[in-house]
């Protein structure tokens, strides 16, 4: 048994539908500009070529019924709605666009939670934006429901709902890049596991959100859930 200098951290877990068991969270990432017209609202064009990641921290996961207190440091936190994907095995090297839903375990809905006024002010700087993004409680999410019960996800509506009026929605086949090929291109970057989550990009309509702000995300015949900013 190994010893540690200080009690470990307990792991980052989500409830699975159906399923007493919880998955286990290796990784968080997340893909940048993934439907056209949120890269439009936000000064920038989507081109065919790659697809832009960035990461968050494992920990940063909050999952339902948890608090979600507002961020330090910001004067305006923004809400993007996403498709979540859990990968239940691990890679064995570059997976093939065919092959990339062998990997996946389940799906679920998550925020990805954006300090607006620090990543502004990074992209001015040309510098890093991690600070807006990799944030403390910035990735809630809903449970997962296993991926042998999804089918048509495509046709399937992504939305979400703040103070009980309509800011998102689209259709998840307006996704730039699919989920084979981010996967895809993923694992070019990345050692992909079993565990990790891949939040698929938000579409147009990000906006404030502000303490007492109460949300409900979800996308249609899969599932949905609620919170509120602290």
């Amino acid at each position: 048994m190994t010893d540690f200098l200080f009690p470990a951290p307990a792991p980052t877990a989500v409830p699975v539908v159906g399923d007493q068991r919880r998955f286990p969270v290796h990784r968080i990432y997340c893909v940048g500009r993934n439907f056209a017209e949120h890269a439009r609202e936000m000064g920038t064009e989507v081109s065919r070529g790659s697809p832009v990641f960035f990461m968050k921290p494992a920990d940063a996961l909050v999952v339902p019924g948890d608090p979600i207190p507002y961020p330090p440091q910001t004067n305006d936190l923004h809400h993007e709605v996403e498709l979540v994907v859990a990968l239940g095995r691990d890679a064995n090297g570059i997976v093939a666009v065919d092959q990339a839903d062998s990997l996946i375990f389940g799906y679920g809905v998550g925020l990805d939670l954006t300090r607006r006024d620090l990543q502004a002010q990074a992209k001015e700087k040309r510098l890093p934006w991690d600070t807006a993004k990799g944030f403390d409680h910035s990735a809630p999410m809903s449970e997962l429901v296993p991926a042998d019960g999804v089918s048509d996800l495509g046709s399937r509506r992504l939305w979400l709902e703040v103070n009980g009026t309509l800011r998102q929605q689209a259709l998840l086949s307006e996704m730039v890049f699919g989920v084979a090929e981010v996967l895809h291109e993923l694992s070019k970057l990345y050692a992909l596991k079993a565990g990790d989550l891949v939040f698929m990009g938000t579409p147009a309509g990000v906006a404030a959100l502000h303490r007492g702000d109460a949300f409900r995300a979800g996308i249609d015949g899969l599932g949905e859930f609620a919170g509120q900013i602290q």
